[in-house]
Order: structure tokens, then sequence, then C-alpha cells
């Protein structure tokens, strides 16, 4: 089977900042960590840089987790646009708590979204 390949944001999704604090969201951290047993391949990215995803990820205690950090890209040169993607699907951190999902339940909704594209 495919590896399954994640990527996954830092700020509002493993953390949030409340006066310059990091709150840990346990949810997403959670649920990472139950993807990443399960086989999922995870890159953490940020905005910030992947200095910065690093340092949040050793901060959580999460960081053997990650392949690799990255910084969220400023351009994405590519023949598609990312909503067409056929197996690309994306999850809300808001949606973990109430849909926490295996990696098979998300390896389907790749192949239900791959079937209504062609």
């Amino acid at each position: 089977m495919q590896q399954f390949t994640i990527y996954i944001d830092v700020d509002d999704t493993l953390i949030r900042t409340c006066s310059g604090k990091h709150i840990r969201i346990p949810a997403t951290i959670n649920h990472i960590k139950e993807l990443k047993q399960q086989g999922a391949m995870l890159y953490c990215w940020s905005s910030g840089g992947a200095d910065y995803a690093r340092m949040i990820a050793e901060e959580l205690n999460i960081s053997d987790l990650f392949v690799a950090f990255l910084p969220k890209p400023n351009m994405l040169l590519d023949d598609q646009n990312v909503n067409d993607w056929k197996y690309l699907i994306q999850v809300h951190p808001i949606s973990i708590p109430c849909d926490s999902k295996s990696l098979d339940d998300y390896r389907q909704q790749l192949i239900d979204r791959a079937s209504r594209c062609f």
C-alpha cells in the first residue's frame, strides 16, 4: 500500500498562542500520535518557518513523530490547482475531537474523492 503522507501545521493546529504562551491542543497531538502508530509519514510545517516548526514540536515532546520540518511554501508551481488534487484531503483540527478517524478511514476518503474526480 502506498505511503500515506500528512503535513501538519503548527499554529492553531498543534498549539494556540495566548499572551505569548503556547497552549497545546491535546486532541490534535493525540490524533497524530495515533496516525503515526498506524504508519503515516508526518511532516511538520509552519508559515513561521522550519526552525519554528521544529522548536514547537520539541517543546511539545513530539519532534520524533516527524520525518522533517518545513516552512510553508509561498508559491506552488504545479500543473494542477490544489483543489483539483484528487489524492489530497484537508482535515480541520476542530473536527478531530468529534470525528477522530483512523488512517484507513482517511485512505477511504481519498479513494472516494478520487472516484468522484474522474
